[in-house]
C-alpha cells in the first residue's frame, strides 16, 4: 500500500511489543511515514533501527513497568498494542495459562488506561487479535482466548473512547511470517495444507499487517472504530 512519506510528521506513535516481529515492522513502517516512534519490549538491543525509533526494553508482567514508561510519554498521537505470547501445549498448566491471559490481555487493557490520558481527540488505538480470536486452539487455550477477549475489549474501549473522539480498533492477523513462525513456515509438510487453504496462495507478511495497521491510524479511516479487520488473506472464509 502506498501512503505519503509525511502522512504521520509531527505524530508520536507507541507500540508496546514493537521490539520484533509484527510490532518491529509497524515501527518501521510509521516512521517511514514520518512518525517518531517509541517501543518497548523485551530485547529492546535488537529491534527495529532508525532515527525516529526509540526501544526501550520492559517486562509488562514487572509491576510498575508500564506505569513508568507512559509516565515517561508526554503525546501519543497512536498506540499500537503488539505486546504477545504463545506458550503452546505448556497453556494448559495454571501458571502458563495466567501468563498468557496478563500478557496478551491484562497488559493491553493496561496501555490503553495509561495511554488515554496522554492522547487527544482524534488519536487512534489499534490492539493486535488473531485468526484465533474466531475458532478455538486445542494445544493453545491461553492464547486463542486472549485474543477472542481482545476483540471485545476493542468494541468496549470504542465506546468508551468515542466521547473523547478517540477511536480503537483491531486487526486479526492470519498466517504471517515472523520470526516466531519462520521454522513453521519453512517446513513445508506442515505448511503446505495451511497455504492450500489461504485463497491468496501464501502466507501474508509482517509489513502488510503494518499498512493495516497505518489505515487504521489514518485519516481515511476516520469514520471506522470498533471493528476487528481480518489480515489473512482470506483464510477465515475458506
Amino acid at each position: 500500500m502506498t501512503f505519503g512519506n509525511d502522512l504521520f510528521t509531527g505524530r508520536t506513535v507507541v507500540i508496546p511489543g514493537g521490539t520484533s516481529g509484527i510490532g518491529a515492522a509497524t515501527a518501521e513502517r510509521f516512521a517511514a511515514l514520518g512518525a517518531r516512534v517509541v517501543c518497548c519490549g523485551l530485547g529492546a538491543a535488537g529491534g527495529p533501527r532508525s532515527e525516529r525509533i526509540e526501544s526501550r526494553d520492559i517486562n509488562v508482567l514487572q509491576p510498575g513497568a508500564l506505569d513508568d514508561f507512559f509516565a515517561s510519554l508526554n503525546q501519543i498521537d497512536v498506540l499500537v498494542n503488539c505486546t504477545g505470547v504463545s506458550r503452546d501445549r505448556d497453556e494448559w498448566k495454571k501458571e502458563k495459562f495466567d501468563e498468557v491471559i496478563a500478557i496478551n490481555l491484562t497488559s493491553v487493557m493496561d496501555c490503553c488506561r495509561l495511554g488515554r490520558s496522554r492522547m487527544k481527540s482524534g488519536s487512534s488505538i489499534i490492539n493486535i487479535a488473531s485468526m484465533y480470536s474466531t475458532f478455538g486452539a486445542a494445544d493453545r487455550p491461553g492464547y486463542s482466548a486472549s485474543k477472542g477477549a481482545i476483540v471485545q475489549l476493542t468494541k468496549s474501549l470504542a465506546q468508551q473512547f468515542a466521547a473523547e473522539n478517540i477511536r480503537v480498533n483491531a486487526v486479526a492477523p492470519g498466517w504471517i511470517v515472523t520470526p516466531l513462525s519462520r521454522a513453521l513456515f519453512a517446513d513445508d509438510v506442515v505448511s503446505a495444507p495451511i497455504r492450500n487453504r489461504i485463497p491468496a496462495g501464501r502466507w501474508g507478511e509482517a509489513a502488510e499487517v503494518a499498512d493495516a495497521i497505518v489505515f487504521l491510524s489514518s485519516e481515511a479511516a476516520r469514520y471506522i472504530t470498533g471493528v476487528c479487520l481480518p489480515v489473512d488473506g482470506g483464510y477465515l472464509t475458506s
